[in-house]
């Protein structure tokens, strides 16, 4: 586990890897320890771990979805993560004061085989709630609207505050205060912290995130 979490760190510290590289430290970590080989399957499914959170099925992320949601959102499929823009941002997504797991893998496609191939300027690696923006062009601006629409959340007709259901009802703040002009269009900016709650929020919003040194 520590070779996999070491090998997840090195490539979000270095975004000029290969694609390859990347891709196998991401999904060596959404697999399991014990996966061997370069290049490990990705989940047809992945679903937000259940274990301290309200999170559920809807709120879990279909990988064989992700190239048409990536088109959806106006982003394209690269072969290799970009490095001109490089920056990221931290997302919480509350339900009655609970945390709903943001998927690792957002914006990270995969082939028949389930193995990974391609990746968005907007996605995750892992289950932290960090989104990384690393873009091969300089200032394209980046939407949480986007994100939500490469996860497949929050733009249905289904029961309020599910992952199949609309965003009416959920309540903005970023860095600690409410932010009302949208919340599709909020541009997404180096180390905010995002956080969107539904239902009774918590006694204290969280107003900032620690990110690892160098990000």
């Amino acid at each position: 586990m520590k070779a996999v979490l070491a090998a997840m760190h090195t490539t979000t510290r270095h975004p000029k890897l290969a694609l390859a590289v990347a891709l196998s430290a991401v999904t060596l970590g959404v697999a399991s320890c014990a996966a061997s080989g370069p290049s490990p399957e990705v989940p047809a499914t992945s679903a937000a771990p259940t274990t301290s959170t309200a999170s559920a099925a809807d709120f879990g992320l279909d990988i064989a979805g992700a190239p048409g949601r990536i088109a959806q959102a106006g982003l394209s499929v690269l072969t290799a993560e970009g490095n001109v823009d490089h920056y990221h941002a931290h997302l919480d997504v509350l339900k009655d004061g609970k945390a709903v797991a943001v998927p690792a893998n957002i914006g990270i496609t995969a082939g028949p085989d389930n193995r990974a191939n391609g990746i968005s300027a907007l996605h995750t690696h892992d289950t932290t709630g960090v989104v990384h923006i690393e873009s091969p062009t300089a200032g394209q601006v980046f939407t949480l609207g986007q994100l939500f629409t490469e996860w497949g959340v929050l733009g249905g007709s289904g029961a309020p505050g599910t992952g199949a259901g609309p965003l009416d009802g959920w309540t903005l703040y970023v860095n600690g205060q409410k932010y009302d002009a949208g919340i599709r269009d909020l541009p997404l900016k180096a180390h905010d912290e995002i956080v969107l709650s539904y239902g009774t929020p918590p006694a204290k919003i969280p107003a900032a995130y620690e990110f690892p040194s160098g990000e």
